[in-house]
């Protein structure tokens, strides 16, 4: 039975099952509202936004419901379903070519991409970039500016993801460290295209390619 996670800023609609929180079913929700997408939960959850009068200040926040003994396993699982991942991901121009890494292991095992990763706790986009490019490339980087932030939802994962893209520089040649990077090096824009698999990061460079400002 498809069940229904419905959101209206930041407050979840939660129906009381044998004295448990949970997501409801179709038939006990008594508004309209916009299925989005389905969510990357264990059983099937579609996010929908209710088109309601008011502000429901009466539904919990998603935010306490990892905190609340009455939440179902499955509440719990569709907010943390909910949650954006975020990425920071490092342009390093030489002329006309960027550097690239091919993962060992992860994500991007085998996989050619731009340096980068997951924004960690804490940190700004701006840390976060210059951190994984070193922890990646082996060697400090310079950060040059913002090029641009994407988003999208993981056709497999179905996880929102928001990709935050930097202007990095070098000063010296990759040194990868091979636990994580099993190959790095500048590669023709043109032919970068062609090598990556993500499809924004495909998206961004391409741009960079066709701007041939940079």
């Amino acid at each position: 039975m498809m069940r229904y996670y419905v959101e209206s800023d930041g407050r979840v609609f939660l129906v009381d099952r044998d004295g448990m929180l949970d997501l409801p079913s179709a038939r006990e929700i008594p508004f309209d509202l916009e299925e989005v997408a389905l969510l990357s939960t264990s059983v099937p959850v579609t996010f929908c936004v209710p088109h309601l009068p008011r502000h429901p200040l009466e539904w919990p926040m998603k935010d306490d419901l990892t905190r609340e003994p009455r939440a179902s396993p499955l509440v719990r699982e569709a907010v943390h379903a909910t949650m954006p991942r975020v990425v920071v991901e490092g342009v390093c121009l030489r002329g006309r070519d960027v550097l690239l890494v091919k993962g060992s292991r992860g994500l991007n095992e085998g996989r050619w991409s731009l340096p980068g990763g997951f924004l960690r706790f804490g940190e700004t986009p701006a840390q976060g970039v210059l951190r994984e490019v070193e922890e990646e490339v082996g060697i400090p980087a310079r950060l040059e500016g913002l090029l641009g932030i994407k988003g999208k939802q993981g056709a497999t994962s179905r996880l929102q993801w928001v990709m935050i893209f930097f202007r990095v520089s070098v000063d010296a040649e990759p040194s990868p460290d091979p636990d994580e990077i099993s190959e790095a090096r500048f590669v023709p824009l043109s032919e970068a295209v062609g090598l990556v698999s993500d499809d924004l990061i495909r998206e961004m460079l391409a741009t960079l390619s066709e701007d041939g400002c940079l």
